[in-house]
């Protein structure tokens, strides 16, 4: 059976490469993202891919995204709420509440919406398999990125919730937790934080390999793979877990 794929943000990053994975293993996916250049050059590449352009916090333009994909699909099995913005990096007492809100909305309200409105659907063919991007953030806490932090341990407990409350109608939630991902997002998390804490880019680098088991960074393969397993009959007893793919995490900070 073509499994059917919707996930959020998936024009570059995380989401794209999940999205790539899953259309290389003969998915029909849809995506949503904010930036519509990233839809065009997505699309551009791969002209089987429904793309839309849509704020993942936005209510009625998911809904708008939803009505459309009832319309081209019969069937949903997987949702990946991927949706995230980093937030401020600042001490606590300098972050302002619009900054606070702002990063919750879109990580957390957008993971909430993505999820809530695939829920009837999946509930109605009994199956599917639901996906949360959080973040080893969503494990440890994370100085200087208290909105971020506070997000994504939200969504581990909007996973577990949902796990058990749709797990009776077939329906699996979990959560995959990227530990620090090589690419353009990390050096600019790691340029705000190295001003922020007033050492080198180089040596806030090497402290977040540093930190972990393994000693490197992980990429984003890495965490399609884990997307393509969670939504696998090779997981069909996997629900309610965060998983993460960091390399094992020892500490989050120098």
């Amino acid at each position: 059976m073509t499994q059917h794929v919707f996930i959020t943000a998936g024009g570059s990053g995380l989401g794209l490469a999940m999205a790539e994975g899953f259309l290389a293993n003969g998915a029909k996916v849809a995506i949503t993202d904010i930036d519509q250049a990233m839809l065009d050059a997505a699309q551009a590449a791969h002209p089987g891919l429904l793309c839309f352009h849509c704020d993942a916090s936005d209510e009625a333009a998911m809904h708008k995204v939803y009505d459309s994909l009832r319309g081209a699909w019969d069937r949903l099995d997987v949702v990946i709420a991927n949706a995230g913005i980093a937030g401020p990096t600042a001490a606590v007492e300098h972050v302002t509440l619009e900054d606070w809100k702002r990063c919750l909305a879109v990580n957390l309200d957008g993971a909430f919406l993505a999820t809530s409105l695939a829920a009837p659907w999946m509930k109605d063919q009994g199956e599917g398999s639901m996906i949360l991007t959080s973040s080893t953030a969503g494990l440890f806490g994370y100085p200087f990125r208290s909105p971020y932090a506070a997000a994504k341990w939200g969504i581990i407990g909007l996973m577990k919730t949902l796990a058990m409350e749709l797990g009776p109608f077939g329906i699996r939630a979990n959560a995959i937790c990227p530990g620090a991902v090589e690419g353009d997002r990390m050096d600019r998390v790691i340029a705000n934080e190295a001003k922020t804490r007033g050492i080198s880019e180089a040596d806030l680098r090497q402290g977040y390999a540093d930190c972990v088991s393994l000693k490197r960074f992980v990429t984003a393969q890495d965490i399609a793979d884990m997307a393509l397993f969670l939504a696998s009959p090779q997981s069909k007893n996997v629900s309610g877990m965060a998983m993460a793919v960091d390399g094992h995490t020892e500490q989050v900070t120098l």
